[in-house]
């Protein structure tokens, strides 16, 4: 075979989905990576494809991590039966693809000023597309659910908002309230740039992470967590670029970029979450947070939250979480 035959080979593998197979108790998984192109990265996007026992469904829930987390944190390895979220869905007939972010995971990892939060949405649009098309292991689905946690219910935000390619928007961690005092405090003490830490040295300094031992009060104090699963969360700790963060708090937080988006809207948050129940409301209340947020939702034909009880940020790994599992199962019946 001649050199530039080889070279048209490779490109056009590069250029297909791949996956492969896992079987698993009542499911069936797909590691994929997915050729993704943005206004600065081409590169792929690695996510998990799981699909439940039975025909294939016609839904599946694209779902986006938050900063500092991978697609673990969407499918847990620590007790699955309770904390795996994209278990909890497929058992109930739903297509999950957990995906790792840009610069994170298994995906391509750009130089960090490469990476903003409308590039992540760029990137996460060109995942829906391919499964929309069946570009992913051979199953193609006709309604996408889109989900994020805090960072990645931001990407979430921005995509819904762009692209009008999701049937609906399911946004965790996050609301358009911040705590300034507990946000300064997550930047300052409980992350640092990758240069100060030696498990990312292939990442430039333009990444974060949080500082070891901190992530259980970033991200669960005053949450009371499994012990296992801190463990296990400090050990999948992954990063995020600084730059993703400006434009994600200009368009999925602080300003009503999110009145763009047209389909229905689900926003569940821990009840003691630091960063996203205010200044000056020590919990987040039910009836607040739904009035609140309707306004930035004006054109979405319906909005639903969700407060979980005694839960911190990082809700998926509450030892309660069945209760999240239970409202998000509910709403997508209703919604798809």
């Amino acid at each position: 075979m001649s050199t530039r035959i080889t070279v048209l080979v490779a490109v056009a593998a590069f250029l297909q989905p791949s996956s492969t197979a896992v079987a698993g108790m009542g499911q069936t998984c797909h590691e994929a990576d997915v050729p993704v192109t943005t206004s600065t990265v081409t590169g792929a996007i690695h996510g998990r494809l799981c699909l439940p026992a039975g025909p294939a469904p016609n839904t599946v829930l694209v779902l986006v991590p938050g900063a500092t987390y991978n697609s673990s944190y969407w499918d847990f390895p620590t007790a699955p039966e309770i904390y795996s979220f994209a278990k909890a869905m497929t058992n109930a007939g739903y297509a999950t693809f957990s995906l790792d972010r840009l610069g994170t995971g298994r995906s391509t990892r750009p130089l960090s000023v490469q990476v903003t939060a409308l590039i992540e949405a760029q990137a996460v649009h060109g995942v829906i597309k391919a499964l929309r098309a069946g570009d992913v292991a051979d199953t193609s689905f006709d309604e996408v659910v889109i989900g994020g946690h805090s960072l990645g219910s931001g990407i979430a935000i921005i995509e819904a908002a762009t692209y009008h390619d999701v049937d609906a928007l399911l946004v965790t961690g996050l609301s358009h309230m911040v705590n300034i005092v507990n946000t300064f405090l997550l930047f300052s003490v409980y992350t640092h740039s990758v240069a100060l830490d030696s498990r990312f040295p292939d990442h430039d300094p333009g990444y974060f992470t949080t500082v070891p031992g901190m992530r259980t009060k970033a991200f669960h104090s005053p949450d009371t967590v499994d012990p296992r699963v801190a463990a296990t969360d400090e050990a999948l700790r992954d990063t995020a670029s600084y730059s993703e963060v400006p434009d994600f708090v200009a368009l999925g937080v602080v300003t009503p970029y999110s009145a763009l988006i047209r389909v229905p809207v689900l926003i569940a948050i821990g009840e003691r979450d630091p960063y996203f129940c205010g200044l000056l409301l020590p919990v987040c209340s039910q009836v607040a947070l739904a009035v609140r947020e309707k306004a930035y939702y004006p054109s979405a034909p319906s909005l639903h939250t969700y407060v979980l009880p005694t839960a911190g940020h990082s809700i998926n790994l509450n030892p309660d979480t069945a209760l999240v599992h239970a409202a998000v199962i509910d709403w997508i019946n209703s919604v798809t």
